[in-house]
C-alpha cells in the first residue's frame, strides 16, 4: 500500500501534513514530493513513471491558484488522483474550480480547500477495496469515531 503526495510549493508543507498524518495512522506507506507542472514538467513525468514502477496505487496532488498540478498528473497516469485545492488566493475557490472542473475523460477526485486529511481518507478508502486488513482498520476507525463523538456529546453542551 503506497500513496504519493505531490504539491507545488514549500509553502504548502503545513497544509499537507494532515495527509501524512492520516496515512501514518493507517500504516500506509507514502512519499511526498514538491514538484511543479510548470517549472519542472520533465521531472514530474520522471517521478510519476518511477511511482508506477515502484507500485504506488494512488496520488494526492495539491495546488493553488490555477491549480494545474492534479490535472496534469491525472493526464500522465491511470492511477487515481485526489486533488487538494490550496488557498493561495480568492480563498482557494480558484483552485477548487480548476481541479474539480477537469474535462472528460481525465477525472480528478477533489476534496475541500486545504483538506489534505480528507484526501488521505479517500486514498485509504480506495486502497481498502484491495486490502482487507486496511478495510478492517477503516471500519474500526469509523466505529471508534462514533463512540468518541457520542461520549463527548452525551451530556449536552453549555452555551
Amino acid at each position: 500500500m503506497k500513496v504519493a503526495i505531490i504539491f507545488g510549493s514549500r509553502s504548502d508543507i503545513e497544509k499537507m501534513r494532515g495527509a501524512a498524518s492520516i496515512l501514518k495512522e493507517f500504516s500506509v506507506e507514502y512519499k511526498a514530493f514538491i514538484l511543479s507542472a510548470h517549472r519542472v514538467p520533465e521531472k514530474l513525468t520522471e517521478v510519476l513513471n518511477d511511482l508506477e514502477e515502484d507500485g504506488y496505487e494512488c496520488i494526492i496532488a495539491a495546488a493553488g491558484l490555477a491549480a494545474h498540478l492534479p490535472g496534469v498528473i491525472a493526464s500522465k497516469t491511470i492511477l487515481p488522483v485526489i486533488g487538494v485545492p490550496i488557498d493561495a488566493g480568492m480563498q482557494g475557490i480558484d483552485a477548487l474550480l480548476s481541479i474539480v472542473q477537469m474535462p472528460k475523460p481525465i477525472p480528478v477526485a477533489t476534496v475541500g480547500i486545504n483538506n489534505s486529511s480528507n484526501a488521505a481518507m479517500l486514498a485509504v478508502q480506495i486502497l481498502s477495496v484491495k486490502y482487507p486488513e486496511l478495510k478492517q482498520k477503516l471500519i474500526q476507525y469509523r466505529e471508534d469515531m462514533k463512540i468518541k463523538f457520542i461520549e463527548e456529546n452525551t451530556e449536552g453542551v453549555e452555551l
